[in-house]
């Protein structure tokens, strides 16, 4: 990665979603304000309705908000149009859900291989497999591999085109313990080795302690935001 260690990249300023659900009114997001800097690891925390899907869904261009501006770098995302936000995310954005989304006609290599198709300046398939720890399992179809397994291989599709920013929501919410622990250590060699600004949403209060920043979320708004003195390594985790 070639950005400066520490520059705010993002600038969520003000920001607040409602949604119109009929006659009822709910409001996701109230008046939320932060940044996201180069090369940092940030646990979003919060329980269910808390809003922090919809924040990451804003940050990663696939909502907007109803008010506020968010900025990235010198795009104003909250002014975009469709296009432009396709554009953001296509060249800047890589995205890891609880549910894997591979497409299980095509090998774990093949899966990859598609987001490389039409990235500009992608890694290596197989390289990408293999920062995951996939170099044995390539080959294999997604019903051939195990749910840790097939977590690792959306990491490696969403990190492929070297996003300066890896968006990841619930990433070990369907996975157990050991297999859970073993995907955080993936997103966290990422963030190290690559650079890339990573945010994880969760509602496991645990991973907290491998970020460099934690942001809880409560009924919308930012009811708490702190820095660790020092990253817990996955392996040490427990819950």
């Amino acid at each position: 990665m070639v950005n400066e260690a520490g520059q705010a990249l993002f600038h969520v300023h003000n920001v607040s979603k409602i949604y119109c659900m009929g006659d009822v009114q709910v409001n996701a997001l109230r008046g939320v304000d932060f940044d996201l800097r180069a090369g940092e690891f940030v646990v979003i925390l919060g329980a269910s309705g808390s809003g922090k899907s919809t924040l990451l869904n804003i940050l990663g261009g696939l909502d907007v908000p109803t008010s506020g501006e968010v900025f990235y770098r010198d795009h104003n995302l909250t002014a975009a149009g469709d296009q432009a936000l396709t554009t953001f995310r296509r060249e800047h954005v890589g995205f890891v859900f609880q549910f894997y989304n591979l497409i299980p006609s095509l090998t774990a290599l093949e899966n990859v291989t598609l987001v490389t198709e039409i990235a500009d300046k992608p890694m290596n398939p197989a390289e990408a497999l293999s920062l995951v720890g996939l170099e044995e399992r390539m080959q294999h179809f997604p019903a051939q591999l195990s749910g840790g397994e097939q977590q690792r291989v959306a990491i490696a599709r969403a990190v492929a085109k070297r996003p300066e920013v890896l968006l990841c929501d619930e990433p070990t919410g369907a996975l157990d313990y050991t297999t859970g622990r073993l995907v955080l250590e993936v997103l966290e060699r990422v963030n190290r080795e690559l650079g890339t600004i990573t945010a994880v949403i969760t509602h496991n209060a645990a991973i907290a302690g491998m970020a460099d920043r934690v942001i809880r979320l409560s009924s919308g708004r930012i009811v708490e935001e702190c820095r660790n003195p020092r990253r817990i390594p996955p392996a040490d985790l427990s819950w």
